[in-house]
């Protein structure tokens, strides 16, 4: 009864047929009761605290299931994590049993058939159903919603005292905080914002009434606009802002670099292990008008079952375990993740005033991406953050920009 633990590079029993077509999935399943139960996880900037957690839930099943390891890979969330899971899904040597992966990969997932029904084996789960169909395709569902990811406004509250300034409540003042502080103190950028920062751009253009589908429709250009003007040199400049992911941007306020970022809930570990550390404050990101909350992108990963799990049954038990309440729990307490599970939330609530904003978030609605495998197509090929680029940069107009981005979109789509 033990656990094996590799990292991502360098393990050879994971040469996976990178090449592997996307057709359906070869059938090599099975359901033995001992053996390696192997298990991908995705890694993380700091991975220490989630490894610590996993560990535990490891030791806890590995003592209720004699001859069994658990042997977790930690793979990278790059746009090449697509390829590795095809390869997974055509080849059953190369395929875990369980696997983490993103709420947005689901209909790619799901129409390839990599991964196995659940629905039956997850009835009567503590949710909401709105978040059980972040897993779930046709009705069928494909894996156990792990944990949500919500972003809201962080702010240096030592800037905000010192400048007089008071959290914004509208986008009109979050622009001109961020004006302000750049002048005040040009060594901060005003927000961290990022051209390659999908997550954090796409509740503007929600807020102001417009799409994914729809980007060069007005509402659409509206929020496009109101996104864009952050990008700017009396905010955030777009010489060193205009290639920032999400990542990035936590870095920067993290790192004491910005009064402001668009961060998750996830990102808390992050910040109080940088030189923001207890120097902040979290309110929900304002919308257009004041006092109103912008929707933020209800992401998210998922457990699911692999369909060619060589031990269906063990794999389900851990998805159960690692998913469930107290463990849950513990990786919120570590990451920040915010639980799927009512119970586990609700507690956590009382306890922990972090948590209100997101949760006031949560409560004015969110949005998600199209469910359909043409999102990937989208996000693969940068699509917004093409079109938040050349507008930062000057290259095309909002007009033109969303124009040839919609075009993309549509063409994701396979419509005309």
């Amino acid at each position: 009864m033990k656990f094996l633990n590799y990292a991502a590079a360098g393990v050879a029993l994971l040469a996976l047929a990178a090449c592997a077509p996307s057709t359906a999935p070869a059938s090599g399943g099975g359901d033995e009761k001992t053996g390696t139960l192997r298990v991908w996880l995705y890694d993380e900037p700091n991975r220490a605290p989630k490894e610590k957690v996993v560990n535990e839930a490891i030791k806890e099943f590995t003592a209720a299931h004699a001859d069994v390891q658990v042997e977790i890979t930690y793979i990278p969330t790059t746009p090449a994590r697509h390829e590795r899971f095809k390869g997974a899904f055509n080849d059953p040597a190369s395929s875990p049993d369980v696997a983490e992966y993103g709420n947005t990969d689901l209909a790619e997932y799901a129409a390839a058939g990599g991964f196995a029904d659940l629905t039956a084996d997850l009835q009567g789960q503590d949710m909401t159903p709105d978040l059980l169909k972040s897993a779930a395709v046709d009705g069928k569902q494909y894996g156990l919603p792990w944990f949500i990811g919500i972003r809201a406004l962080y702010y240096r509250t030592d800037v905000f005292d010192e400048l007089k300034l008071e959290p914004p409540t509208s986008i009109a003042e979050l622009t001109e905080s961020a004006r302000t502080i750049r002048e005040k103190k040009p060594d901060l950028y005003g927000i961290a914002v990022g051209g390659e920062y999908t997550f954090g751009a796409l509740p503007f253009v929600w807020d102001a009434g417009g799409d994914i589908t729809a980007l060069d429709s007005p509402e659409s250009r509206k929020g496009v606009k109101a996104y864009t003007d952050l990008l700017s040199d009396d905010v955030c400049p777009p010489q060193a802002c205009v290639s920032l992911t999400g990542g990035k941007t936590v870095e920067l306020f993290a790192g004491g670099k910005a009064a402001m970022g668009i961060l998750g809930n996830f990102s808390r570990s992050a910040v109080d292990a940088g030189a923001a550390a207890g120097k902040y404050a979290v309110v929900p990101l304002p919308g257009s008008a004041p006092g109103s909350i912008a929707p933020a992108f209800a992401g998210g990963n998922n457990l699911g079952v692999m369909k060619n799990a060589k031990h269906r049954t063990l794999a389900v038990e851990f998805v159960k375990l690692l998913g469930g309440k107290a463990y849950q729990t513990k990786m919120y307490e570590a990451m920040g993740n915010l639980p799927t599970l009512t119970g586990a939330r609700d507690e956590l609530a009382a306890k922990d005033p972090f948590l209100k904003p997101f949760l006031d978030t949560v409560a004015k609605g969110t949005r998600f991406v199209p469910i359909d495998p043409a999102w990937v197509k989208i996000d693969n090929g940068k699509v917004i953050p093409t079109m938040l680029q050349k507008i930062a940069t000057g290259q095309a107009t909002v007009d033109v920009a969303t124009t040839e981005a919609a075009d993309a979109v549509k063409s994701a789509f396979g419509r005309s």
